[in-house]
């Protein structure tokens, strides 16, 4: 899969891109990542990519045309299925789903914007879809294509050391994850639950999928809402609930 980042600070996304899974699926092959810079399309001496807003009020907005053309040169070195994102607070939420559904895809163009934002006709001409990471604002585009580039290729074929790890981390099957341990088996007065260490495959299973479903009930409530739960899910968070 390919990621295209247009950002104004591409060793930024290149820098830190280098790192872990993002790191190795790069270096074998599973990924290609390419950052392109509005500042090397613009047309005047000064490469200005901003000016004031029309209408007055504090900060600068990113010019339609140095984004423009950077897009289509991103979009001229990729082919097959291809999405363009702009990551903005004004976006859809991120979830796994809409992560798993662009994994398929063979091109993703994320835009990093940066000051109060871009040309809203770039937007509403040139992108796809708008994405956020959460309900708040940072200071660029940067760190949320970072965060997507990530969650997406964990999702891809031969990224992770484990294939099944992937399928098993929180919000894939619309619950939060089980808790985890390792050795020793005693830190001061915590112990390992005892089915974890009774070699039972099928109570093992059981107990994380009622600890997954009891997690999700006291951390985040909301989920449960959303999902129509098996009726052998609907006893084990009873059992949850019971147990206190």
């Amino acid at each position: 899969m390919r990621f295209d980042v247009l950002t104004l600070f591409p060793e930024m996304v290149v820098g830190a891109a280098r790192y872990g899974i993002a790191g190795r699926a790069q270096e074998h092959g599973i990924v290609e990542l390419s950052v392109w810079n509005p500042r090397d399309y613009t047309h005047d001496k000064h490469r200005t990519v901003d000016d004031r807003p029309y209408g007055g009020g504090p900060g600068m907005v990113m010019k339609y045309q140095p984004l423009h053309d950077a897009l289509i040169a991103a979009q001229k070195a990729g082919s097959g299925s291809t999405k363009v994102v702009y990551l903005s607070p004004q976006g859809k939420p991120i979830t796994q789903a809409l992560l798993f559904q662009a994994s398929r895809l063979s091109q993703l163009i994320l835009v990093a914007g940066r000051y109060e934002g871009v040309d809203e006709r770039f937007v509403d001409m040139d992108c796809d879809e708008e994405w956020s990471i959460g309900d708040y604002v940072i200071s660029g585009g940067e760190l949320a294509a970072l965060v997507v580039i990530d969650a997406i290729t964990r999702l891809l074929p031969g990224a992770l050391g484990d294939e099944d790890s992937a399928q098993q981390d929180s919000h894939v099957d619309g619950l939060l994850d089980y808790p985890h341990f390792t050795r020793p088996e005693q830190v001061e007065n915590c112990t390992v639950p005892d089915v974890l260490l009774s070699g039972n495959h099928a109570d093992i299973s059981r107990w994380r999928m009622k600890q997954a479903l009891g997690r999700t009930w006291q951390k985040r409530p909301d989920l449960l809402n959303k999902k129509e739960l098996t009726a052998e899910q609907e006893i084990l968070l009873k059992e949850f609930l019971n147990q206190g």
